[in-house]
């Protein structure tokens, strides 16, 4: 495996919807993922949430070799949570480039580009219309 510049830590960006999450990923002891200065656990209440965040890290085998600390803005927790995954997959490709492959086959690589559609004049929501009455 290869390390790229220096042995510190490494930065990615990750995004889904209006989510952002940026993930620095270091070499470390703990093995621990801070989420907004929340252990994972207490920040992603439900398994579902947590399994989507650590996906990465655990399916690369490297689970007990990184200590990561990410900041998260905007959107919901299931999109923060595919916006964490998203720059952890980032992050480990930086980290080895051999990754990359296995990785872009889960699909964890690709950036979900579905949004919310805008509210169009005349209508209630994006495409729901008031309700038509004869008279």
């Amino acid at each position: 495996m290869e390390k790229t510049k220096s042995s510190r830590y490494i930065e990615a960006v990750g995004r889904r919807k209006s989510s952002i999450a940026r993930v620095r990923i270091t070499p470390g002891e703990k093995n621990e993922i801070i989420v907004n200065d929340k252990p994972l656990f207490s920040y992603f209440k439900t398994k579902e949430l947590v399994a989507t965040a650590k996906d990465p890290i655990e399916k690369m085998g490297l689970d007990q070799k990184f200590d990561v600390s990410v900041v998260v803005v905007g959107g919901g927790v299931s999109s923060q949570a595919d916006a964490l995954r998203h720059g952890l997959s980032r992050a480990l490709t930086e980290y080895d480039k051999d990754l990359r492959g296995r990785l872009k086959k889960l699909g964890f690589l690709k950036r979900d580009p579905r949004k919310k559609e805008r509210k169009k004049f005349g209508l209630k929501k994006a495409r729901k219309a008031p309700t038509w009455s004869k008279r």
